[in-house]
């Protein structure tokens, strides 16, 4: 970006992830020649990229400006904040800045990938300002469903940009100081150019709720089951593992906790001063020792993820738990749009095994840590910004944020694409420029782009089938034996008939191609690959992968 110079005092906004998607969250803030990155989060793969675990913001145009970076900023913990930065922080390499539970979060993610010792995490305090670059930066606690959310206050010469990250209003939270409206309204008063701010919920026209209610109400739930309890439910809300400890404390039940995420979770919080009145933990292993009666199961898998404890409970996969008709499974969690069905099958499940299951549809067991309508409207009356940017949520969201924040008096609105470039004045916001963007993908130990091939065959793979020809040529191209075909998912790939006739097909191929003289590997390759794509669309109604394997009758061994 050529006008990012060090005496431009211009103000910019660039977010490379999280603006028309939930998850991915990486925005930049441009000033005075140097870049302020906020956030840098993942999203789970989906059926798009089979065999996909993790899916990143492609953060290249930050690479190539690397050099002006100030630092990353991260507001909380949860893994569409952070999930990407031990997998994107070596093509930037900046300073961290987290509070302390965060940076325990991240500290175990570096850990992991050999990049503890590499990365400058500073811990900050919140309410404390820090001067990052040409950005003077102070952390704002908010109310969420993880410990230590917080919004950014973003001071420049050119004016002070408010980037809430994710939260809520709680007047109660179990965790956490209640919602500054002291320092908010002060905010306001000083005067805020622009609010970039979540769009979740916007949808809710009331206050997402608090998290006192919700133990309230757990508590007499698990209160009512006679047998063995299960609760599941996000790993990363701390707030609600403070309430699991309190409902096995209230019912006079032993605690138990499953799941990697919810152990890592656990120790942080343990690290930085939280469940200081948690109950004793059982180890998994003695869970059967404890009448059925008197166990509480705090486990992760609340969204239906195949390999997350509940779902191997109810395939009855699990080594040390084997639920039993009359146990009850609590979903403490909100069922989020697309995981329908998959969570649909699990109830189901369960239920097919007379287990209770009990979801936030029959029950006020959940809360969103999101704001609805009624706290943005608060939010806005404190803040009064002259410009509000909403992100974090699909196109329908930031259209409606942006739709809403007019209705509160707000002047000015954009809803921000990935890639758009925005100059924030005190006229107002006006969109600049534009930057390539994409997704990466985490295809087992390696980073691709999701349109990679490998990825973009395993999808025509997982739809229409593989089929594979291996063909054994002279120097003249001529086949010197019948071609052999190996068929994975195809419908009639095991009938002798229908291979017969797809290696005759290939056969005929291959002779008219050399009738036209001697072709490259290549073009024998495309030929095969035409030749039986077309053949299966005609016979089965399918478009397969193909891979052609060719061999020289020169590169035999004879002998």
């Amino acid at each position: 970006m050529a006008y990012l110079k060090p005496k431009d005092k211009s103000l910019y906004f660039l977010p490379l992830g999280g603006s028309g998607e939930i998850g991915m969250n990486l925005n930049l803030y441009g000033h005075k020649g140097k870049w302020l990155m906020v956030d840098c989060g993942m999203m789970f793969g989906g059926e798009y990229t089979p065999g996909v675990d993790l899916i990143f913001p492609d953060p290249a145009f930050i690479e190539d400006e690397k050099k002006h970076i100030s630092g990353l900023v991260l507001t909380h913990g949860h893994e569409d904040h952070i999930g990407a930065v031990p997998y994107l922080w070596g093509r930037f390499r900046c300073p961290v800045y987290a509070t302390a539970f965060t940076a325990e979060l991240v500290k175990d993610k570096l850990n992991e990938v050999g990049l503890l010792d590499e990365v400058e995490l500073i811990i900050v305090e919140p309410s404390q300002a820090y001067d990052i670059g040409p950005f003077g930066v102070t952390y704002v606690p908010l109310a969420h469903s993880i410990a230590e959310g917080h919004g950014i206050v973003i001071r420049t010469e050119s004016g002070t940009i408010f980037h809430t990250g994710d939260w809520k209003l709680d007047a109660n939270p179990i965790i956490g100081p209640a919602c500054p409206a002291d320092t908010l309204t002060q905010l306001g008063q000083e005067g805020v150019l622009a609010l970039v701010g979540d769009s979740t919920n916007v949808f809710n026209p009331e206050s997402s709720g608090s998290e006192a209610d919700v133990q309230k109400n757990l508590i007499e739930v698990a209160k009512e089951q006679k047998n063995r309890v299960v609760i599941t439910t996000f790993a990363s809300n701390v707030a609600r593992l403070e309430t699991i400890g309190a409902v096995a404390k209230a019912t006079g039940r032993s605690l138990a906790l499953m799941g990697r995420s919810m152990h890592r979770v656990y120790n942080a919080g343990k690290a930085t001063g939280y469940f200081k009145d948690f109950p004793p933990l059982v180890d998994e292993e003695h869970i059967s020792d404890i009448p059925r009666d008197r166990i509480l199961i705090a486990c992760t898998g609340c969204q239906g993820e195949p390999r997350a404890a509940i779902a191997r409970i109810a395939r009855d996969e699990h080594k040390n738990v084997h639920l039993s008709p009359d146990d009850t499974v609590i979903f403490s969690s909100k069922i989020i749009p697309g995981n329908e069905l998959v969570l649909g099958s699990l109830f189901n499940n369960l239920s097919s095994k007379k287990i209770n299951v009990i979801t936030e549809k029959d029950a006020f067991i959940h809360v969103s840590g999101h704001p609805g309508q009624a706290d943005l409207k608060q939010m806005y009356e404190w803040v009064k910004p002259q410009t509000a940017i909403p992100v974090h949520g699909e196109a329908r969201h930031l259209i409606r944020h942006a739709k809403f924040a007019r209705e509160m008096g707000v002047k000015h609105t954009c809803v921000p694409k990935n890639g758009d470039i925005f100059e924030i004045t005190v006229d107002g916001i006006h969109l600049v420029d534009e930057v390539p963007v994409g997704r990466l993908a985490l295809d087992g130990k390696y980073i691709s782009s999701v349109d990679d091939n490998a990825i973009v065959e395993r999808r025509r793979a997982a739809v229409s089938g593989f089929i594979t020809v291996s063909l054994i040529l002279d120097d003249d191209g001529v086949l010197l034996a019948e071609p052999a075909v190996a068929m994975l998912g195809i419908p009639k790939g095991y009938d002798p008939v229908f291979q017969d006739t797809i290696i005759d097909a290939v056969e005929t191929a291959i002779e008219r191609l050399n009738a036209r003289g001697l072709k490259s590997n290549r073009d024998i390759e495309e030929t095969c690959r035409i030749t039986i794509r077309r053949f299966c669309r005609t016979e089965i109604g399918k478009n397969p992968g193909v891979a052609t394997l060719i061999t020289y009758e020169r590169d035999m061994d004879l002998e």
